[in-house]
């Protein structure tokens, strides 16, 4: 059966998630990404902390930007004197210019003297006047082009930092965060979310900040041809502010909804594309067509209601011009009429009143870019918000030369509170020696590895390494010191020899041939097109299961790591090569702490110590022998008289 919207949103978006949960069999599920709300003025704020660095390369911007918007300004207004000069050589009246008129009529002159003109000449007068605008747009080109490199390099280093410190906080996040956030909603933040970031800063920045600049210029340029005009025009100015103050606080909320229901998206198509095996096993396609639509339909209701709330601004606020415009030449030509403006006065302040309005609609048509860019930056600052793993105390021991003697001792934890998963565990394991965790599904094998890693810290006990616990040992020393061969397999996209050698960046080619044959694989891989050069993609997608965990298990055979776990590291592969690998196995423990977690309970006859959990406790150990004699719960396992409950 389906689940409904609200599950489905519930599991695949991080902004609905709480804290907590668990995966039965497998370990914690940790807390789900969850911040504090953030407003639009802290995110604007922390987004200005990245500009840092960058101060002189943005003031550069604001400049050409000033010279853009005055060439253009003037360039416009140069329009004025020519009709008026036009206007006298058809009607012989000197008309009344304004102060700005006079000052560009001498300007041409001026040039027109220089160049042995007649300065009352019309037709020098309109080519001189021609040229001068050229010259000023020529200008108001080459700062644009030079504002349009110096804002993409603004922007661009921008986003090179928010992105290195988004990478660089999820590798100090601790595995609790990932094993509780779905992949796809995390690869949200770093595509659509860094993206929109991108887009507002390369794009909407610069139209905001350049359509304030012409604002205020276009409004000086206004008040010095008309103030009566400019009155007229200001008086609209209220009636843009509500208009768009409402739209756009709807589309602000309308947007934040689209980019929760965009991370739902993602996480359900990244989960069923990987799982897509088995889905299709288990004839689940209708089911997840149909959970897809939900999420699908939810996502295209609110980009429906956001791209629409986000249009319809530009045309509203477009309209409101036209009406404004209207008015403004209606009351200019009575002020023609009687003489209290010029024709190229009107001409020009006419070109202002519709330029003035354009900035507001360029600014309001961005604030839907905006908003969704703000609306993604809280979410990137949700995960840079997120507490990383303690930090190791001042006085860690670097352990230098670890042996590999680990104890513990009344070892209590649980990954929600009120739940434990581990009671009172108590062991020891000293170098050589093979322990084995047995028991069922959930009863907390895997967990004792989580804890010996310090991917969760416990809650009571203590787990000691040669008599220093664990807490006191650097995080990266204790995990370099232990080599884990998982269950799930993971192999990385470039060659077998790269991927073996992970696990010893410093190992010789020999090393990665003598791991490969420790671990049975060297026979496989020389099968392969091109050997140990043979590149992997696709997390090992040409290759079966049990070969990428053959290359696992090679990946922690070279390691030099004195602690070995192995956690179900041979249940994908068939009996002969298991026994290959126990071979090769005995040979890689050998002087090695090991710890063994397996189903199969053939692979574990020869530990020096077999533990078995149930519930969180152990309640048997001893060798293989002694627990068959003890018929208990290890017997009723390795017989089967007794069904796995």
């Amino acid at each position: 059966m389906a689940r409904t919207l609200e599950q489905l949103q519930a599991r695949y978006n991080s902004s609905s998630k709480k804290p907590g949960g668990e995966r039965p069999g497998r370990g914690p599920g940790g807390p789900r990404p969850q911040g504090k709300p953030k407003n639009a003025k802290q995110s604007i704020a922390r987004l200005a902390g990245y500009a840092r660095g960058y101060e002189w390369r943005f003031i550069l911007v604001l400049v050409c930007m000033l010279v853009t918007t005055v060439t253009s300004l003037v360039g416009g207004y140069m329009l004025a004197p020519i009709i008026d000069r036009l206007t006298l050589a058809v009607t012989g009246k000197e008309p009344e210019m304004s102060v700005l008129e006079r000052t560009a009529d001498g300007v041409v002159k001026s040039l027109m003297s220089g160049f042995g003109a007649d300065t009352s000449a019309i037709m020098p007068y309109i080519v001189t006047a021609a040229l001068l605008l050229g010259a000023i747009y020529l200008v108001s080109l080459s700062t644009t082009y030079i504002q349009s490199r110096l804002m993409l390099g603004f922007s661009q280093g921008i986003i090179e930092k928010i992105r290195n410190d988004l990478f660089q906080k999820l590798q100090k996040l601790p595995v609790r965060y990932f094993d509780g956030c779905p992949t796809g909603e995390i690869m949200s933040r770093f595509t659509n979310d860094v993206d929109n970031i991108d887009n507002m800063i390369s794009n909407s920045l610069t139209s905001v900040i350049s359509g304030s600049v012409t604002l205020a210029g276009t409004l000086i340029f206004m008040l010095t041809t008309s103030w009566i005009l400019t009155l007229v025009t200001i008086v609209c100015i209220p009636v843009f502010t509500f208009g768009g103050g409402a739209l756009a606080k709807m589309s602000r909320k309308y947007y934040s909804a689209q980019q929760a229901a965009l991370g739902a998206v993602n996480g359900y198509i990244e989960e069923n594309v990987t799982g897509q095996k088995v889905i299709k096993v288990f004839n689940h396609e209708d089911t997840c067509v149909e959970e897809f639509n939900m999420l699908n339909n939810d996502m295209r209701d609110k980009q429906f209601n956001a791209n629409f709330w986000g249009g319809i601004m530009g045309p509203v606020m477009g309209n409101m011009s036209q009406i404004t415009y209207g008015i403004t030449v209606g009351v200019g030509g009575i002020l023609m009429i009687s003489g209290m403006l010029t024709p190229g006065g009107l001409t020009v302040f006419a070109g202002y009143s519709r330029q003035f309005s354009m900035p507001i609609n360029s600014i309001a048509q961005q604030m839907a870019t905006i908003f969704s860019a703000l609306a993604g930056a809280e979410r990137v600052f949700d995960v840079m918000d997120m507490d990383p793993e303690e930090a190791d105390a001042s006085d860690a021991d670097p352990m230098p030369d670890m042996q590999g003697n680990v104890v513990l001792k009344d070892v209590t934890f649980g990954y929600v509170p009120d739940k434990t998963i581990l009671k009172n565990i108590s062991l020891y394991a000293k170098p050589g020696q093979k322990i084995a965790f047995v028991g069922s599904t959930g009863a907390g094998k895997t967990t004792v590895t989580n804890l010996l890693n310090r991917f969760y810290d416990i809650d009571e006990g203590s787990i000691t390494i040669d008599g220093v616990d664990i807490r006191n040992i650097q995080r990266d020393v204790l995990r370099g010191d232990i080599a884990m061969v998982l269950q799930d397999t993971h192999l990385f996209t470039g060659t077998v020899r790269e991927n073996i050698r992970y696990g010893r960046l410093d190992a010789t080619d020999e090393e990665v041939i003598e791991a490969a044959k420790t671990a049975s694989a060297h026979s496989f891989i020389m099968r392969l097109a091109d050997g140990y050069d043979t590149i992997i993609e696709g997390d090992g997608a040409n290759l079966s299961q049990g070969q990428r965990q053959l290359l696992n298990i090679a990946r922690a055979a070279i390691s030099k790591a004195p602690i070995l776990v192995l956690d179900e590291a041979t249940s994908s592969v068939d009996t002969r090569t298991e026994r290959h690998i126990e071979h090769g196995m005995d040979r890689l423990m050998k002087n090695r702490t090991t710890f063994v977690i397996a189903h199969r309970l053939s692979t574990v006859r020869n530990a020096n110590a077999i533990m078995v959990l149930e519930h969180g406790e152990i309640i048997e150990r001893g060798s293989h022998d002694e627990l068959l004699a003890m018929k208990g719960r290890y017997y009723e396992l390795y017989t089967g008289v007794k069904e796995l409950d």
